[in-house]
Protein backbone atom coordinates (compact mmCIF):
# COMPACT_ATOMS: atom_id res chain seq x y z
CA UNK A 1 0.00 0.00 0.00
CA UNK A 2 1.08 3.48 -0.59
CA UNK A 3 1.61 6.35 1.12
CA UNK A 4 -1.48 8.00 -0.50
CA UNK A 5 -3.53 4.51 0.23
CA UNK A 6 -3.35 4.94 3.55
CA UNK A 7 -6.38 6.65 4.21
CA UNK A 8 -9.11 6.36 1.31
CA UNK A 9 -12.13 9.03 1.75
CA UNK A 10 -15.27 6.80 0.53
CA UNK A 11 -18.92 7.48 1.76
CA UNK A 12 -20.46 5.43 4.68
CA UNK A 13 -22.48 3.38 2.57
CA UNK A 14 -19.75 1.80 0.71
CA UNK A 15 -18.64 -0.42 3.65
CA UNK A 16 -22.14 -2.03 3.26
CA UNK A 17 -22.91 -5.35 2.35
CA UNK A 18 -24.80 -5.20 -0.95
CA UNK A 19 -28.14 -5.69 0.43
CA UNK A 20 -31.54 -3.55 0.35
CA UNK A 21 -31.84 -4.11 4.19
CA UNK A 22 -28.09 -3.93 5.33
CA UNK A 23 -27.90 0.30 5.98
CA UNK A 24 -31.47 0.55 7.65
CA UNK A 25 -33.58 2.75 10.06
CA UNK A 26 -36.24 1.03 12.26
CA UNK A 27 -39.94 0.91 11.14
CA UNK A 28 -41.99 3.99 11.80
CA UNK A 29 -45.51 4.92 13.13
CA UNK A 30 -48.54 2.56 13.16
CA UNK A 31 -45.75 -0.33 11.64
CA UNK A 32 -44.66 -1.40 15.54
CA UNK A 33 -46.92 0.53 18.45
CA UNK A 34 -46.01 -0.08 22.34
CA UNK A 35 -49.30 -2.20 22.58
CA UNK A 36 -47.44 -4.86 20.69
CA UNK A 37 -44.33 -5.26 23.24
CA UNK A 38 -44.22 -8.44 24.76
CA UNK A 39 -42.23 -9.86 27.60
CA UNK A 40 -39.70 -11.57 26.08
CA UNK A 41 -39.18 -12.68 22.28
CA UNK A 42 -37.24 -10.89 19.81
CA UNK A 43 -35.05 -7.70 21.47
CA UNK A 44 -36.11 -4.44 20.55
CA UNK A 45 -32.40 -2.01 19.93
CA UNK A 46 -33.70 1.13 21.66
CA UNK A 47 -31.53 4.60 21.75
CA UNK A 48 -31.04 3.72 25.40
CA UNK A 49 -29.65 0.80 24.24
CA UNK A 50 -26.60 2.73 21.96
CA UNK A 51 -23.71 3.94 23.96
CA UNK A 52 -20.86 5.68 22.66
CA UNK A 53 -18.99 2.44 21.57
CA UNK A 54 -20.67 0.19 24.19
CA UNK A 55 -24.10 -1.73 24.37
CA UNK A 56 -26.01 -0.55 27.13
CA UNK A 57 -28.48 -3.47 28.16
CA UNK A 58 -30.34 -2.04 31.21
CA UNK A 59 -33.23 -1.25 28.97
CA UNK A 60 -34.99 -4.25 27.87
CA UNK A 61 -38.24 -4.90 25.80
CA UNK A 62 -39.28 -7.63 23.26
CA UNK A 63 -41.73 -8.05 20.18
CA UNK A 64 -42.85 -12.06 19.20
CA UNK A 65 -41.10 -13.76 16.39
CA UNK A 66 -44.74 -13.23 14.24
CA UNK A 67 -44.23 -9.10 14.25
CA UNK A 68 -40.65 -9.93 13.46
CA UNK A 69 -41.77 -11.90 10.10
CA UNK A 70 -43.27 -8.55 8.98
CA UNK A 71 -40.71 -6.42 10.11
CA UNK A 72 -37.42 -8.67 8.65
CA UNK A 73 -36.12 -5.84 6.80
CA UNK A 74 -35.23 -4.23 10.04
CA UNK A 75 -33.71 -7.31 11.75
CA UNK A 76 -30.71 -7.17 13.69
CA UNK A 77 -28.22 -9.89 14.20
CA UNK A 78 -25.01 -9.63 16.83
CA UNK A 79 -22.05 -8.19 14.99
CA UNK A 80 -24.17 -5.55 13.02
CA UNK A 81 -23.45 -1.42 14.21
CA UNK A 82 -26.05 0.13 15.68
CA UNK A 83 -26.56 4.32 15.73
CA UNK A 84 -28.41 6.50 17.24
CA UNK A 85 -29.82 8.96 15.01
CA UNK A 86 -30.84 11.64 17.87
CA UNK A 87 -30.09 12.24 21.57
CA UNK A 88 -26.99 12.96 22.89
CA UNK A 89 -24.16 12.52 21.06
CA UNK A 90 -26.24 12.31 17.40
CA UNK A 91 -24.69 9.10 15.29
CA UNK A 92 -23.50 7.49 18.07
CA UNK A 93 -22.81 3.83 17.44
CA UNK A 94 -21.79 0.36 19.15
CA UNK A 95 -21.46 -3.61 17.93
CA UNK A 96 -24.94 -5.44 18.98
CA UNK A 97 -23.33 -8.06 21.08
CA UNK A 98 -25.06 -11.44 21.59
CA UNK A 99 -27.24 -10.94 24.22
CA UNK A 100 -30.22 -12.14 22.52
CA UNK A 101 -30.94 -14.32 19.65
CA UNK A 102 -32.67 -11.69 17.70
CA UNK A 103 -33.08 -8.06 17.47
CA UNK A 104 -35.36 -5.51 15.59
CA UNK A 105 -34.08 -1.53 14.95
CA UNK A 106 -36.66 0.76 16.07
CA UNK A 107 -37.78 3.71 14.25
CA UNK A 108 -35.11 6.37 16.25
CA UNK A 109 -32.08 3.82 15.34
CA UNK A 110 -30.11 2.65 12.26
CA UNK A 111 -29.04 -1.14 11.36
CA UNK A 112 -25.59 -0.93 9.61
CA UNK A 113 -24.33 -4.76 8.45
CA UNK A 114 -20.74 -4.29 7.18
CA UNK A 115 -19.08 -5.57 4.95
CA UNK A 116 -16.39 -7.29 6.32
CA UNK A 117 -14.25 -8.33 2.99
CA UNK A 118 -13.50 -4.26 2.86
CA UNK A 119 -14.11 -2.92 6.77
CA UNK A 120 -13.91 -4.47 10.61
CA UNK A 121 -17.19 -3.55 12.35
CA UNK A 122 -14.71 -2.39 15.46
CA UNK A 123 -13.13 -0.46 13.62
CA UNK A 124 -16.19 1.34 11.73
CA UNK A 125 -17.92 1.57 15.35
CA UNK A 126 -14.52 3.71 16.19
CA UNK A 127 -14.59 6.10 12.97
CA UNK A 128 -18.40 6.95 14.26
CA UNK A 129 -17.90 7.91 17.26
CA UNK A 130 -14.44 9.95 16.61
CA UNK A 131 -14.44 13.53 17.31
CA UNK A 132 -14.22 14.09 12.89
CA UNK A 133 -17.16 12.24 12.44
CA UNK A 134 -19.40 13.68 15.16
CA UNK A 135 -18.71 16.98 13.93
CA UNK A 136 -19.91 16.14 10.40
CA UNK A 137 -23.30 14.34 11.53
CA UNK A 138 -24.03 17.25 13.97
CA UNK A 139 -23.55 19.59 11.25
CA UNK A 140 -25.78 18.15 8.56
CA UNK A 141 -28.06 16.88 11.82
CA UNK A 142 -31.81 19.03 11.96
CA UNK A 143 -33.53 20.63 14.45
CA UNK A 144 -32.77 22.94 17.46
CA UNK A 145 -33.68 21.45 20.79
CA UNK A 146 -32.77 17.73 20.06
CA UNK A 147 -30.85 17.48 16.26
CA UNK A 148 -31.65 14.62 14.62
CA UNK A 149 -29.74 12.87 11.66
CA UNK A 150 -31.48 11.70 8.78
CA UNK A 151 -30.75 8.06 7.24
CA UNK A 152 -29.74 9.31 3.74
CA UNK A 153 -27.47 12.06 5.11
CA UNK A 154 -25.56 9.45 7.12
CA UNK A 155 -25.32 7.10 4.38
CA UNK A 156 -23.48 10.19 2.45
CA UNK A 157 -21.28 11.20 5.27
CA UNK A 158 -17.64 10.49 4.38
CA UNK A 159 -14.55 8.30 6.44
CA UNK A 160 -11.37 7.67 5.95
CA UNK A 161 -10.16 4.36 5.75
CA UNK A 162 -7.17 2.10 4.97
CA UNK A 163 -6.58 -1.38 4.41
CA UNK A 164 -8.31 -3.75 6.36
CA UNK A 165 -5.77 -5.41 7.75
CA UNK A 166 -4.54 -1.70 9.09
CA UNK A 167 -8.15 -1.72 10.48
CA UNK A 168 -8.09 -4.82 12.32
CA UNK A 169 -4.82 -3.60 14.14
CA UNK A 170 -6.27 -0.37 15.41
CA UNK A 171 -9.58 -1.83 16.57
CA UNK A 172 -7.27 -3.92 18.44
CA UNK A 173 -5.12 -0.84 20.20
CA UNK A 174 -8.32 1.03 20.60
CA UNK A 175 -10.21 -2.14 22.24
CA UNK A 176 -7.33 -2.71 24.58
CA UNK A 177 -7.83 1.01 25.94
CA UNK A 178 -11.67 0.13 25.72
CA UNK A 179 -11.21 -3.07 28.18
CA UNK A 180 -8.68 -0.67 30.38
CA UNK A 181 -11.72 1.72 30.14
CA UNK A 182 -14.28 -0.25 31.48
CA UNK A 183 -11.98 -2.63 33.70
CA UNK A 184 -11.94 0.47 35.61
CA UNK A 185 -15.51 1.56 35.95
CA UNK A 186 -16.61 -2.16 36.85
CA UNK A 187 -13.98 -1.22 40.12
CA UNK A 188 -15.42 2.19 40.82
CA UNK A 189 -19.08 0.65 40.03
CA UNK A 190 -18.09 -1.66 43.51
CA UNK A 191 -16.37 0.54 45.43
CA UNK A 192 -19.30 2.75 45.48
CA UNK A 193 -21.88 -0.27 46.08
CA UNK A 194 -19.57 -1.64 48.77
CA UNK A 195 -19.51 1.90 50.07
CA UNK A 196 -23.18 2.40 50.12
CA UNK A 197 -23.63 -0.67 52.01
CA UNK A 198 -20.66 0.19 54.44
CA UNK A 199 -23.09 3.78 54.69
CA UNK A 200 -26.02 2.35 55.42
CA UNK A 201 -24.69 -0.27 58.16
CA UNK A 202 -22.81 2.69 59.94
CA UNK A 203 -25.80 5.43 60.01
CA UNK A 204 -27.33 2.60 61.30
CA UNK A 205 -25.94 1.22 63.68
CA UNK A 206 -22.50 3.77 64.53
CA UNK A 207 -19.62 3.19 65.43
CA UNK A 208 -17.72 2.54 69.17
CA UNK A 209 -14.74 3.86 70.49
CA UNK A 210 -12.91 0.87 68.92
CA UNK A 211 -13.41 1.78 65.82
CA UNK A 212 -16.29 -1.38 65.12
CA UNK A 213 -20.15 -1.23 64.20
CA UNK A 214 -22.12 -1.93 67.12
CA UNK A 215 -23.99 -5.25 67.76
CA UNK A 216 -27.15 -4.62 65.91
CA UNK A 217 -28.86 -6.77 68.56
CA UNK A 218 -28.40 -3.68 71.24
CA UNK A 219 -29.70 -1.40 69.10
CA UNK A 220 -33.51 0.52 69.76
CA UNK A 221 -35.53 2.70 67.62
CA UNK A 222 -36.37 2.89 64.25
CA UNK A 223 -33.85 3.48 61.51
CA UNK A 224 -35.21 7.43 61.55
CA UNK A 225 -34.90 7.90 65.25
CA UNK A 226 -31.68 7.38 67.47
CA UNK A 227 -30.59 4.16 67.91
CA UNK A 228 -28.71 4.22 70.65
CA UNK A 229 -28.39 6.07 74.22
CA UNK A 230 -25.68 7.82 72.78
CA UNK A 231 -28.20 9.34 69.46
CA UNK A 232 -30.34 12.00 69.78
CA UNK A 233 -32.91 12.29 67.15
CA UNK A 234 -32.80 16.06 66.10
CA UNK A 235 -34.44 18.58 63.21
CA UNK A 236 -31.82 20.02 60.95
CA UNK A 237 -33.40 23.16 61.72
CA UNK A 238 -31.97 23.19 65.45
CA UNK A 239 -28.68 22.17 64.64
CA UNK A 240 -28.02 24.17 61.80
CA UNK A 241 -28.59 27.51 59.34
CA UNK A 242 -30.41 26.74 55.89
CA UNK A 243 -29.90 29.16 53.59
CA UNK A 244 -29.63 29.80 49.16
CA UNK A 245 -27.87 31.91 47.03
CA UNK A 246 -29.33 33.56 43.64
CA UNK A 247 -28.98 34.32 40.49
CA UNK A 248 -27.41 37.86 39.09
CA UNK A 249 -28.84 39.51 36.45
CA UNK A 250 -27.07 38.07 33.04
CA UNK A 251 -27.92 41.51 31.51
CA UNK A 252 -25.25 43.28 33.19
CA UNK A 253 -22.06 41.67 32.14
CA UNK A 254 -19.96 42.91 34.82
CA UNK A 255 -21.65 40.55 37.19
CA UNK A 256 -20.03 37.45 35.23
CA UNK A 257 -16.99 39.00 32.43
CA UNK A 258 -14.01 37.25 33.87
CA UNK A 259 -15.71 36.23 37.21
CA UNK A 260 -13.39 34.53 39.66
CA UNK A 261 -16.20 33.37 42.27
CA UNK A 262 -17.71 29.37 41.83
CA UNK A 263 -21.16 29.25 41.23
CA UNK A 264 -23.27 26.15 42.01
CA UNK A 265 -26.19 25.29 40.10
CA UNK A 266 -28.23 22.15 40.88
CA UNK A 267 -26.59 19.95 37.62
CA UNK A 268 -23.47 20.32 39.76
CA UNK A 269 -24.64 18.69 43.19
CA UNK A 270 -23.50 15.14 42.49
CA UNK A 271 -22.87 13.30 45.98
CA UNK A 272 -19.39 14.39 45.86
CA UNK A 273 -17.13 17.41 46.69
CA UNK A 274 -17.39 19.85 44.09
CA UNK A 275 -14.20 21.89 43.62
CA UNK A 276 -14.47 23.58 40.46
CA UNK A 277 -18.17 25.15 38.50
CA UNK A 278 -19.23 25.34 34.99
CA UNK A 279 -19.98 29.35 35.37
CA UNK A 280 -18.02 32.10 37.68
CA UNK A 281 -19.44 35.15 39.16
CA UNK A 282 -17.50 38.47 39.65
CA UNK A 283 -16.76 39.69 43.53
CA UNK A 284 -18.74 42.78 42.36
CA UNK A 285 -21.93 40.89 41.41
CA UNK A 286 -21.90 39.31 45.27
CA UNK A 287 -21.76 43.59 46.30
CA UNK A 288 -24.32 44.11 44.76
CA UNK A 289 -26.55 41.48 44.96
CA UNK A 290 -26.19 40.31 48.74
CA UNK A 291 -25.32 37.02 47.61
CA UNK A 292 -22.78 35.06 49.81
CA UNK A 293 -19.36 32.84 49.51
CA UNK A 294 -19.70 29.66 51.35
CA UNK A 295 -16.59 28.00 53.13
CA UNK A 296 -15.19 24.76 52.23
CA UNK A 297 -17.43 21.72 53.75
CA UNK A 298 -20.57 23.45 53.29
CA UNK A 299 -23.17 20.94 52.64
CA UNK A 300 -25.56 21.49 49.54
CA UNK A 301 -28.71 20.16 48.61
CA UNK A 302 -30.74 20.68 45.33
CA UNK A 303 -34.12 21.89 45.81
CA UNK A 304 -35.37 21.97 42.13
CA UNK A 305 -34.81 19.89 39.28
CA UNK A 306 -36.37 17.19 36.97
CA UNK A 307 -36.01 13.32 37.29
CA UNK A 308 -33.34 12.70 40.23
CA UNK A 309 -31.49 16.16 40.27
CA UNK A 310 -34.20 17.33 43.77
CA UNK A 311 -32.50 15.87 46.77
CA UNK A 312 -28.97 15.03 45.61
CA UNK A 313 -26.47 16.25 47.81
CA UNK A 314 -22.60 17.67 47.26
CA UNK A 315 -20.05 19.42 49.77
CA UNK A 316 -17.78 21.96 48.75
CA UNK A 317 -14.33 21.41 48.21
CA UNK A 318 -13.80 25.40 47.65
CA UNK A 319 -15.76 28.52 48.82
CA UNK A 320 -18.45 29.09 46.08
CA UNK A 321 -21.89 30.47 45.77
CA UNK A 322 -24.60 29.15 44.83
CA UNK A 323 -28.47 30.05 42.68
CA UNK A 324 -31.15 30.24 44.36
CA UNK A 325 -32.09 26.41 43.61
CA UNK A 326 -29.43 25.37 45.99
CA UNK A 327 -29.91 25.07 49.65
CA UNK A 328 -26.83 25.62 51.75
CA UNK A 329 -26.36 23.86 55.48
CA UNK A 330 -24.36 25.17 57.89
CA UNK A 331 -24.02 23.19 61.02
CA UNK A 332 -23.88 23.77 64.84
CA UNK A 333 -20.06 23.24 64.79
CA UNK A 334 -20.00 22.48 68.74
CA UNK A 335 -22.67 19.75 67.96
CA UNK A 336 -22.77 19.06 64.00
CA UNK A 337 -20.18 18.07 61.44
CA UNK A 338 -20.62 19.35 58.45
CA UNK A 339 -18.45 15.74 56.73
CA UNK A 340 -21.29 13.75 59.09
CA UNK A 341 -24.24 15.77 57.87
CA UNK A 342 -23.13 15.35 53.95
CA UNK A 343 -22.99 11.81 54.39
CA UNK A 344 -26.21 11.45 56.39
CA UNK A 345 -28.30 13.46 54.04
CA UNK A 346 -26.52 11.34 50.87
CA UNK A 347 -27.50 8.15 52.46
CA UNK A 348 -31.38 9.31 53.27
CA UNK A 349 -31.81 10.63 49.33
CA UNK A 350 -34.73 9.17 48.98
CA UNK A 351 -36.34 10.21 52.45
CA UNK A 352 -35.36 14.17 50.98
CA UNK A 353 -36.81 13.63 48.07
CA UNK A 354 -39.97 12.42 49.95
CA UNK A 355 -40.04 16.23 51.63
CA UNK A 356 -40.73 17.74 48.03
CA UNK A 357 -43.90 19.46 47.42
CA UNK A 358 -45.21 21.47 44.36
CA UNK A 359 -48.37 21.11 41.47
CA UNK A 360 -46.35 20.44 38.59
CA UNK A 361 -43.21 20.30 39.90
CA UNK A 362 -41.95 19.08 43.18
CA UNK A 363 -39.88 21.42 44.98
CA UNK A 364 -37.97 21.23 48.19
CA UNK A 365 -37.41 24.42 50.30
CA UNK A 366 -35.70 25.59 53.21
CA UNK A 367 -38.17 24.84 55.67
CA UNK A 368 -38.76 21.63 54.42
CA UNK A 369 -35.00 20.79 55.06
CA UNK A 370 -35.37 22.75 58.41
CA UNK A 371 -38.08 19.56 59.91
CA UNK A 372 -35.95 16.75 58.44
CA UNK A 373 -34.90 14.52 60.99
CA UNK A 374 -31.71 13.17 62.06
CA UNK A 375 -30.03 10.91 64.19
CA UNK A 376 -27.26 12.40 66.03
CA UNK A 377 -24.46 10.65 67.75
CA UNK A 378 -21.41 12.28 69.74
CA UNK A 379 -18.93 14.56 68.15
CA UNK A 380 -15.92 12.30 68.53
CA UNK A 381 -18.13 9.39 66.41
CA UNK A 382 -19.40 11.83 64.06
CA UNK A 383 -15.57 11.84 63.55
CA UNK A 384 -14.41 8.36 63.38
CA UNK A 385 -17.44 7.82 60.91
CA UNK A 386 -16.70 10.81 58.72
CA UNK A 387 -12.79 10.14 58.84
CA UNK A 388 -13.44 6.23 57.73
CA UNK A 389 -15.91 7.30 54.69
CA UNK A 390 -13.70 9.68 53.58
CA UNK A 391 -11.00 7.03 53.38
CA UNK A 392 -13.58 4.79 50.81
CA UNK A 393 -13.95 8.29 49.36
CA UNK A 394 -10.26 9.29 48.76
CA UNK A 395 -9.95 5.24 46.87
CA UNK A 396 -12.71 5.96 44.55
CA UNK A 397 -11.19 9.35 43.80
CA UNK A 398 -7.93 8.04 43.09
CA UNK A 399 -10.24 5.58 40.55
CA UNK A 400 -11.64 8.18 39.00
CA UNK A 401 -8.56 10.27 38.35
CA UNK A 402 -7.59 7.18 36.42
CA UNK A 403 -10.00 6.51 34.43
CA UNK A 404 -10.17 10.48 33.36
CA UNK A 405 -6.84 9.28 32.24
CA UNK A 406 -7.96 6.30 30.45
CA UNK A 407 -10.13 8.49 29.28
CA UNK A 408 -8.02 11.20 27.72
CA UNK A 409 -5.54 8.19 26.33
CA UNK A 410 -8.24 6.91 24.08
CA UNK A 411 -9.14 9.87 22.88
CA UNK A 412 -5.52 10.36 22.02
CA UNK A 413 -5.22 7.38 20.45
CA UNK A 414 -8.39 7.72 18.13
CA UNK A 415 -7.37 11.40 17.29
CA UNK A 416 -3.50 9.88 16.34
CA UNK A 417 -4.82 6.59 14.39
CA UNK A 418 -7.86 7.32 12.93
CA UNK A 419 -6.45 10.27 10.97
CA UNK A 420 -3.61 8.75 9.91
CA UNK A 421 -1.45 11.02 11.98
CA UNK A 422 0.32 7.82 13.48
CA UNK A 423 0.44 5.11 11.23
CA UNK A 424 0.42 1.54 12.35
CA UNK A 425 1.28 -1.68 10.50
CA UNK A 426 -0.86 -5.09 10.02
CA UNK A 427 -1.45 -7.25 13.01
CA UNK A 428 1.07 -10.57 12.90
Amino acid sequence: MSENDYLKEIPLSEVAVDAPDAFVDGPFGSNLKSAEYTDDGVRLIQLQNIGVGQWLDFSKKFVSKRKLATLARHAVRAGDIAIAKMAEPVARACVVPPVADDFLVVADCIKLRVNEAKADPRFVVDLLNSHDFRTQAERKSIGTTRIRINLSVLKSLEIAVPGLAVQRRIAEILDTADEAIQSTERLIAKLEQAKQGLLHDILARGIDKGGCLRDPARLTGSPVEARTPQWQSVRLRDIADVTSGSTPSRAIDWFWKDGTVPWVKTAEINFSRIYNTTEKITRTSLNNTGMRIYPVDTVLVAMYGEGVTRGRVAILGVPAATNQACAAISGNRSRLSQRFLYNYLRANYDRLRALGHGSQQTNLSGALLGEFLISLPSMAEQERISDLLDHLDKRSGLEEMTLDKLRLLKQGLMDDLLTGRVRVGASA
